[in-house]
């Protein structure tokens, strides 16, 4: 990255400066390289630490840059896709994706769970507790409701808690002829447990995946997954929609 001396333009010095920066990005630095501090970018670029620091936290915002404790500000990962449209039918994922199982407990549903699960609020209801790491970092968690009566099989399972019990539930739960989910995205603020989980601060921004899995007697299972905002995007084709992870009610309900 060599020395560079904005001219005048019509936009935001620090605006523009963020376009200038986002190019060296590309060109100049590999992922997870950390850039140089503040004060050598902004002699370089000659504008102030001011219009520097405004324009590292946009691209962080857009999730080209991560601030990471006692390392400094880094290049961030590339994104990586998962299904979010209605163009493929699938269990939730699968570890080669990123998916992790943490725990799992029984319990009985919110009234505003229950409904979206179609059964009683004294149902006994499985809860599957997950991460997505990529590129050794958190990008999603998520909630996977079970209604008890949808794995059965489970109860001659001798799984203690923990990460055994969870995938216990997923390995019960594939078991089941999927035909068919529903999904839906809504922008949200992490909460105090996203927040840990994500390694974010309490009120960051987070897309909330919400899906509905579908056999022919019902709803099978519920998952709601939160997103990093800034490590994810939208994007549609022929297949429907997706997640890209640079990688409502039912979360209320959990």
């Amino acid at each position: 990255m060599g020395t560079t001396q904005l001219e005048s333009v019509p936009e935001p010095k620090y605006w523009h400066l963020k376009t200038v920066l986002s190019e060296a990005l590309d060109q100049d630095f590999a992922v997870g390289e950390v850039l140089p501090n503040e004060r050598e970018l902004a002699a370089r670029f000659g504008v102030a630490r001011a219009t520097l620091r405004q324009a590292l936290e946009q691209l962080e915002l857009e999730g080209r840059l991560q601030r990471r404790r006692g390392v400094g500000t880094t290049v961030a990962p590339p994104r990586v896709g998962v299904a979010v449209g209605g163009g493929r039918d699938n269990w939730p994922g699968e570890a080669a994706e990123g998916w992790q199982a943490v725990d799992a407990a029984e319990t009985l549903p919110t009234t505003a769970l229950a409904a979206l699960l179609g059964v009683d609020a004294d149902t006994r209801v499985h809860t599957v507790r997950r991460t997505r790491v990529s590129h050794a970092q958190p990008v999603a968690a998520e909630l996977l409701y079970v209604p008890a009566a949808s794995v059965p099989g489970l109860s001659g399972i001798d799984a203690p808690a923990g990460p055994a019990r969870a995938r216990a539930v997923l390995r019960e739960l594939r078991r089941l002829d999927l035909v068919g989910q529903d999904r839906s995205v809504e922008l949200g603020s992490a909460r105090a447990d996203d927040a840990k989980e994500l390694d974010r601060l309490p009120g960051a921004p987070v897309l909330v995946v919400t899906t509905r899995y579908l056999t022919a007697e019902g709803t099978a299972a519920v998952s709601v997954a939160t997103y990093r905002a800034d490590t994810c995007r939208l994007t549609f084709g022929d297949s429907g929609a997706d997640v890209e992870i640079h990688d409502g009610d039912a979360r209320r309900a959990s």
